[in-house]
């Protein structure tokens, strides 16, 4: 038997209503988090199993949630590639990668099954831990996402770094950045999908930063490499940031991918119409508006939001898993939290 968010990844929810997963959702607007921060560093609620199954289980026993994803950091495979990475406000690297020759100093042999096996031990708490209705989700970054991070130092400066970078994946730093780096994306998704999870996310938030031309002529076969190196079977969701239908339809024939993440940019009730055929769907609220004060408010734009998906044969809404357009930003009121959900279920147990 398969759980309700295990149904909607495989196309096949029969049930009226959606599973609702957030990504993010454990993170800074939670109580539950804040408690754990006093008492554990960042690092220590990533890297110390018991203390990360904690923080993932934290929101789907106060919420309801029908998924826990892994509590980590994508930028993990920088730090054993020998980049170094501290936090403080946010990640920092030792350093960044200007030219094809700074790739030598990278650690070509790291292995993530030894130096990154904290992720498959939390997932597997996880597993022995959450109910049966619940799913489970792994991650990794996205290939362009880490090299922005690997080569810019952020997935959103725009400075002299930033342009450097653009430019790498004309020159060819970025193929040959991932050709050191898709091994062991490739083995570190193979690893969660081992220790239990339903579906291994892809987040490439910077998917949209690139021409469409270049995401279809450089990107897309390095997204091809990356899933074609991992043996073991299990569903992909591809989430990208900034993008639109027409990278969705260059996604199409990667059999692995099962699933898109979607951003709040585009309408779903039209991307469920036109991919729901292909893909399972996750999204796509936007998060900026659940940080509304206003509760009437927030209430009028989720009925809003939700009304054209509601409208839509129940064949379409098949693979839908509802969230956001990205993840749950500091400073949401917990209550619009429960809103969402209250709406989300009301609306569709109809």
């Amino acid at each position: 038997m398969m759980n309700l968010f295990q149904s909607a990844l495989a196309g096949r929810n029969s049930g009226p209503r959606p599973p609702i997963w957030f990504m993010r959702q454990a993170g800074r607007y939670h109580n539950h988090y804040q408690k754990l921060k006093q008492t554990h560093s960042f690092i220590d609620l990533c890297k110390i199993p018991s203390i990360s199954c904690e923080a993932a289980l934290g929101p789907v026993s106060d919420f309801g949630f029908d998924a826990a994803i892994l509590f980590s950091d994508l930028l993990f495979p920088l730090e054993i590639l020998g980049q170094g990475l501290t936090y403080d406000e946010g990640p920092t690297l030792a350093w960044h990668i200007s030219h094809v020759s700074d790739l030598s100093r990278l650690r070509h042999s790291a292995d993530p099954t030894t130096e990154m096996g904290y992720q498959a031990h939390a997932l597997r708490l996880l597993k022995s831990q959450l109910p049966p209705e619940t799913g489970l989700l792994g991650f990794v970054g996205g290939p362009l996402t880490l090299y922005f991070y690997a080569v810019a130092g952020s997935h959103q400066k725009k400075d002299e770094r930033w342009a450097l970078a653009q430019a790498g994946i004309r020159n060819g730093l970025f193929q040959a950045f991932c050709e050191i780096l898709n091994p062991l994306l490739a083995r570190n998704m193979t690893d969660q999908a081992a220790a239990g999870a339903d579906t291994i996310a892809v987040l490439d938030t910077c998917a949209g930063e690139v021409p469409l031309a270049v995401y279809e002529e450089i990107v897309i076969p390095v997204i091809k490499d990356l899933l074609s190196r991992s043996p073991h079977p299990y569903p992909v969701t591809y989430y990208s940031k900034g993008t639109d239908p027409s990278h969705w339809e260059l996604l199409r024939p990667l059999a692995a991918i099962s699933a898109i993440g979607v951003d709040w940019r585009s309408p779903l009730a039209p991307v469920l119409d036109r991919f729901s055929d292909r893909f399972a769907i996750q999204g796509n609220f936007d998060p900026e508006k659940l940080r509304s004060h206003d509760l009437p408010s927030l209430d009028r734009e989720l009925r809003a939001y939700f009304q054209p998906i509601r409208a839509l044969p129940a064949s379409k809404r098949r693979g839908w898993i509802s969230g956001l357009g990205h993840g749950v930003l500091p400073k949401t009121p917990e209550e619009n939290i429960r809103h969402f959900i209250k709406c989300s279920r009301e609306i569709f147990d109809q």
